[in-house]
């Protein structure tokens, strides 16, 4: 925890304020992707303490996941926002990511009241349309504090997400696999079609006769 904090606090010379961005949901085939936002306002022995188990989210429990949700939520300045499938259709779901990262950084920013800021982006692409200096770090959910901590938000919010969109369509199995083209879940869409959560470009592929199935 102290290596994840210590790169943030190189990256924070002569900046007021750093924020780390991340996003859940790009690879799914279902349901909306999410993006949060987190910046560390002040850093302490206790804070570095008690998030000592944080690390990428892919890596993470459930249940760890869930306790560092509510810690990292009190103790920084953090937005989540997610893009609709609806806009993942219509534009990309590469661009529907960065549009909500551009988002969550946004109000982020808004709330430190300071414009001496970078904001450090999971990833190799940059947030388009953003008016602040910005940084990629590949795998950065590993390497910075507030990378990591973006990276669990999201992750949280969107499994809850999905977990509520299983009890309207819970022939899917989207509590277990969140959205995932999991064998299961395609065997599911090859019995009961697409339903209005499914990301129909993303089945294309995986069967000519997606575009014949029924939608509901």
């Amino acid at each position: 925890m102290n290596k994840l904090f210590e790169f943030d606090k190189k990256k924070q010379k002569n900046i007021d304020f750093l924020i780390g961005t991340d996003e859940a949901g790009r690879g799914p085939g279902a349901g909306g992707v999410f993006a949060a936002a987190v910046c560390f306002t002040s850093v302490d022995k206790a804070l570095i303490k008690i998030l000592d188990k944080i690390n990428d989210s892919k890596q993470l429990t459930q249940k760890v996941r869930e306790e560092l949700f509510e810690i990292i939520k009190a103790n920084s300045l953090y937005s989540i926002q997610m893009g609709t499938v609806e806009e993942i259709e219509k534009y990309n779901i590469l661009a529907v990511s960065l549009m909500q990262m551009n988002k969550a950084c946004t109000d982020v920013i808004a709330r430190t009241g300071s414009k001496n800021i970078k904001v450090l982006v999971d990833g190799n692409k940059m947030i388009r349309n953003f008016d602040f200096p910005q940084e990629t770090i590949i795998k950065g959910d590993s390497k910075s504090a507030s990378i990591a901590a973006a990276s669990i938000l999201a992750k949280v919010v969107r499994d809850r997400y999905m977990a509520e969109l299983d009890k309207e369509f819970p022939m899917y199995g989207w509590a277990q696999n969140k959205g995932y083209m999991t064998q299961a879940h395609l065997d599911a869409v090859d019995k009961y079609g697409l339903c209005k959560y499914h990301r129909k470009k993303f089945f294309e592929k995986h069967n000519q006769k997606a575009n014949q199935l029924t939608f509901f």
